[in-house]
């Protein structure tokens, strides 16, 4: 999915390269990223984090295309690799990489369960969503925002696979038909302990040791008998 983005890289230098040269790079305002692909050699460039971390939260997220402008150079990039602080929750790099429009690629977008299960509003099972995303291949600009996974059919105990999403058009689906993207199931109840299961673990549980007594018992006698020496 194409944006109005334009993220303007800064070339890095060979010696700009370590952790040393990171640091001082992020207390600047900009972050380190690394350019690749269409068959062209990996550039260091630094970047704006708010403008990426903008692209990263806008609907399409790291599926944007983006137009990257690095001196005279002007493409096409998407995000494919960042890393945050884990603390702060700041970014700390990322990876570009190059995007022909005309050269289909992987991607892989979040689903989006659609409607109201019969199995949950009527038979009283939970929706249990077990895949999130798919992995499909298509053109950059096909690339959609999500996949709406349609569950207003699922009866309790019923599967919906990724054979069931919508297929055809300009999207194929690279992830395996029969993986279970959602199924309806039972609600787990608790069930409260017996009185006699409550017997039976106070009697398995273990008794305090007997040497500790002892020692106990031993001490206070100790305590009791008058001092050597008097009477």
């Amino acid at each position: 999915m194409a944006t109005q983005e334009v993220v303007e890289a800064q070339a890095r230098p060979d010696s700009s390269r370590g952790k040393n040269e990171a640091r001082r790079l992020r207390v600047s305002g900009r972050i380190p990223a690394t350019i690749y692909g269409a068959k062209k050699a990996a550039v260091a460039v630094s970047v704006d984090p708010k403008q990426i971390s903008r692209i990263l939260h806008s609907e399409a997220g790291h599926n944007s295309i983006f137009d990257l402008k690095v001196g005279s150079e002007n493409t096409k990039a998407m995000v494919v690799d960042w890393q945050y602080d884990p603390l702060k929750g700041k970014l700390l790099h990322i990876d570009l990489k190059r995007i022909a429009m005309d050269v289909k690629i992987r991607v892989k977008v979040p689903i989006h369960l659609a409607g109201e299960a019969p199995g949950v509003k009527t038979q009283g099972g939970i929706m249990d969503q077990v895949l999130r995303e798919v992995e499909i291949e298509c053109l950059p600009g096909d690339i959609p925002g999500h996949i709406d996974a349609d569950v207003s059919k699922l009866m309790f105990g019923e599967v919906l696979r990724v054979a069931d999403l919508p297929h055809g058009g300009k999207v194929d689906f690279i992830t395996d038909d029969q993986q279970t993207v959602a199924h309806v199931t039972a609600v787990k109840e608790e069930v409260a302990p017996t009185p006699e299961a409550t017997a039976e673990a106070a009697a398995a549980a273990p008794a305090e040791p007997e040497v500790i007594k002892k020692g106990k018992q031993e001490t206070e006698e100790e305590g009791a008998a008058p001092a050597p020496g008097k009477k």
